[in-house]
C-alpha cells in the first residue's frame, strides 16, 4: 500500500511568523532537560510556592462553583482591588471598571496592546538587553521594531538622548522594562521625567511593563505613568507572577484611558474572553492580604543578590549590582569566550544553566544571565562549580 506524501505543496506558514526566531531562553533549556544534577540559573521564575492564603482563595473559589465566565475586562472585586493598588503604590489613578483590562499574564497584556495600537510600518522604539518577547511581539503585530542599547557604564539606563537618535516620523511608541530582565537596572524619576517630556514632545505612546517593581532594592519607585501628562499616552503593565509567586495562575493586567482599553478589549474578547476565574478571586486575595509575603521574599532574593555579586566580583568577574528583578548580568568577555559559548561548556562540565546574553538582543553579547530565584543552598553549590570553571579557563 502506497503511503501518501507528507510534503506540504505550499508554504502555509505566514511570513511574519516564520521570521520569528525560537526564544533563546527556551531553546537553550532544551538541552537542559535532558541532562541530571544541573543548578538551574536560567529560569526567571521564583522558586517560592504561592502562599497559602492565595492558594486557598482559588481552592475556595473551585469549592464554592465559582467556575463560570466572568466580564470581559475581569472581575469588577479585581479590578477594584487593581485601581487602588496602583493608585497606592505608583501613584498612577485609573477608573476602576472602565480602564483597568485583566489578563493572562502580563504576556497577553503586552500582544493586546501592541496589536491595538500599531498599523503596518509604524516604529516602536525599545531598549536592549530586554526581555525576550518584546521584539517578536512588534513584529508580530506588524510594527517595526527599533532597538536602543543600554550600557552598563549608564547602569542599564534607557537614557532620553539615546531615544531621541532613533526617532522617526514612524516613530509611535516607547516601551519600558524597570526594574528590567535581565539587567536589573531601574529608572529614577530624574531619568523618567525628560523621556517623558520627549513624549509628550513627539506625540509619543509609552508602554511600561512593570512586572518587577516590587522586587526592587532601593526606596521609591517611580512609575513613568505617574509623571504629569503621562496619564492620556501611557498603558501601564503589571501582573502577580514575579511578587507574589504566581507564575501558574497567569494573571496580568493593563492600565490605560478608556479608549486604550476599549480597543485591548476588543481583541481580548475574541481571543480569550476572560482570563480564568479561579485565578482572578486569588489575585485579589494577593493585593489585598499579600503585602508581607512579597516583602519576605524580597529579602531573600536581596541576600542573594548580594551574594552572588561578591562572589562574582572574588571570581574576577565584577558585574553591575542590580537594584531590582533577581537577575544577575555577568560579564564573561575578558573569558575569551562568546556567551553562547560559556553558557554552554559552564552547563557542560560543570552542570550550571545559565542564560547567553544574547537571547535578550545583539548588545547581550559578552553576557550571561544569572537568576537568583534559586534557593541559597543550591546559589552556593553554583558558584563553586562557577569557580572551578573560571579557574581550568585561566589555567589553560
Amino acid at each position: 500500500m502506497k503511503t501518501k506524501s507528507q510534503k506540504i505543496p505550499r508554504n502555509f506558514i505566514a511570513d511574519h511568523v516564520a521570521a520569528i526566531p525560537r526564544s533563546g531562553i527556551r531553546d537553550f533549556f532544551e538541552i537542559v532537560q535532558s541532562m541530571s544534577d544541573v543548578i538551574s540559573l536560567g529560569i526567571g521564575e521564583p522558586d517560592f510556592v504561592t502562599p497559602w492564603h492565595i492558594r486557598e482563595s482559588a481552592i475556595y473559589s473551585l469549592e464554592h462553583g465559582h467556575t463560570g465566565y466572568t466580564s470581559n475586562l475581569g472581575l469588577p472585586r479585581l479590578r477594584r482591588a487593581i485601581a487602588q493598588y496602583v493608585a497606592k503604590n505608583y501613584h498612577a489613578h485609573y477608573e476602576a471598571l472602565s480602564e483597568v483590562l485583566v489578563t493572562v499574564g502580563v504576556s497577553e497584556a503586552m500582544d493586546l496592546c501592541l496589536r491595538a495600537l500599531i498599523n503596518p510600518g509604524d516604529e516602536v522604539i525599545y531598549h536592549e538587553p530586554c526581555y525576550v518577547s518584546y521584539c517578536p511581539s512588534i513584529a508580530l503585530a506588524h510594527g517595526v521594531p527599533v532597538a536602543v542599547t543600554t550600557r552598563a557604564e549608564h547602569q542599564f539606563k534607557l537614557r532620553a538622548e539615546d531615544i531621541r537618535a532613533k526617532l522617526t516620523p514612524r516613530t509611535k511608541i516607547i516601551i519600558m522594562n524597570f526594574p528590567t530582565n535581565p539587567t536589573g537596572a531601574i529608572m529614577t524619576r530624574e531619568d523618567l521625567e525628560p523621556i517623558a517630556q520627549l513624549a509628550i514632545e513627539h506625540d509619543l505612546l509609552v508602554v511600561t511593563d512593570e512586572i518587577y517593581s516590587e522586587l526592587r532594592y532601593v526606596p521609591d519607585h517611580v512609575s513613568i505613568a505617574s509623571l504629569p501628562g503621562m496619564h492620556d499616552r501611557c498603558i501601564f503593565l503589571h501582573g502577580f507572577s514575579k511578587a507574589f509567586a504566581m507564575t501558574g495562575f497567569r494573571i496580568g493586567y493593563a492600565c490605560a484611558p478608556v479608549a486604550l482599553t476599549e480597543a485591548m478589549m476588543r481583541i481580548h474578547q475574541y481571543g480569550i474572553m476572560c482570563a480564568t476565574t479561579m485565578s482572578q478571586e486569588a489575585a485579589v486575595e494577593a493585593l489585598e492580604r499579600g503585602e508581607r509575603d512579597m516583602e519576605d521574599m524580597r529579602e531573600q532574593y536581596r541576600m542573594r543578590r548580594n551574594f552572588l555579586v561578591s562572589s562574582f566580583a572574588q571570581m574576577g568577574l565584577p558585574c553591575f549590582e542590580p537594584q531590582g528583578a533577581f537577575y544577575l548580568f555577568v560579564p564573561i568577555a575578558k573569558t575569551g569566550l562568546n556567551c553562547r559559548e560559556f553558557a554552554v561548556r559552564l552547563l557542560e562540565e560543570e552542570k550550571v544553566a545559565v542564560v547567553p546574553g544574547n537571547a535578550f538582543g545583539p548588545s547581550g553579547e559578552g553576557f550571561v544571565r544569572c537568576s537568583y530565584a534559586t534557593a541559597y543552598e543550591q546559589l552556593e553549590t553554583a558558584v563553586d562549580r562557577i569557580s572551578h570553571f573560571l579557574s581550568r579557563l585561566h589555567h589553560k
